[in-house]
């Protein structure tokens, strides 16, 4: 019976005092806190089930607040997000959501959160995204980025920019937004790799690559994160890793 393996982990990594990444996976969220361990959660392919990260963003007040809300309402909505349609619906929600929670208290002004992750239909994956998480397609023979940044191009010499041109919430005054989505086919043996920032800017897309073509789900996970600690964890680390099984 074919089935959806998912292998999740959030940790804060080695400079910052807290984390503010929160995880959706199906019903189960996981918000501004740690994994000691990754965890593999299986799943039978059919309603629709939601893998999602949310970054909250630095230097902005309550970013774990921001991106705990839209995960935790992504979670109620999940089995209702059937098409790219119901995905663009969501992120509208979820938006007015951060802006609404922030209203009129001093300490939730701006607060913000980028947002990314992928829907598993029965016959197909949507993926979704705004802000600069990342989803990448990750077949044994390759990695490819299926999402798209929202962030202006790192200056030159630099990989990576910490500049975002889109989030959910992050703005004294309402800003509409407008999510990336894609829809692909879905076969056994599929994998995706869903991640914040943390992950993906101290370790290049080549070595995310050799990793992943050599390991699957909870050794994927701890070699994944492992790879971001010793390039120096600059930044929270939360990603999910969905494999379709047989």
């Amino acid at each position: 019976m074919p089935y959806i393996a998912v292998t999740a982990l959030s940790h804060v990594g080695l400079v910052r005092e807290h984390n503010e990444d929160s995880l959706v996976v199906g019903p189960w969220t996981l918000c501004g806190t740690v994994t000691e361990n990754p965890q593999t959660m299986l799943f039978p392919l059919g309603t629709p089930l939601v893998v999602a990260v949310a970054d909250g963003l630095g230097g902005q007040p309550a970013g774990e607040v921001a991106s705990a809300l839209v995960v935790r309402r992504l979670a109620s909505l999940g089995p209702s997000l059937d098409g790219e349609d119901a995905l663009h619906d969501a992120m509208e929600i979820c938006n007015h959501a951060v802006y609404a929670a922030a209203d009129g208290d001093p300490e939730l002004v701006t607060m913000g959160t980028t947002v990314a992750g992928a829907v598993v239909l029965a016959d197909s994956l949507l993926t979704f995204n705004v802000g600069d998480s990342k989803v990448y397609a990750a077949p044994q023979d390759g990695l490819r980025q299926v999402s798209v940044d929202d962030s202006p191009p790192p200056e030159p010499g630099r990989r990576t920019t910490s500049l975002v041109t889109q989030t959910l919430g992050g703005s004294p005054v309402f800003r509409a937004v407008t999510p990336h989505t894609a829809a692909f086919p879905l076969s056994a043996g599929d994998r995706y790799l869903v991640c914040t920032d943390g992950l993906t800017d101290p370790v290049p897309d080549d070595e995310l690559e050799d990793l992943l073509r050599v390991h699957d789900d909870g050794r994927a996970a701890f070699e994944l994160w492992k790879a971001a600690i010793e390039a120096g964890g600059p930044d929270n680390i939360t990603f999910a890793v969905i494999r379709i099984g047989e």
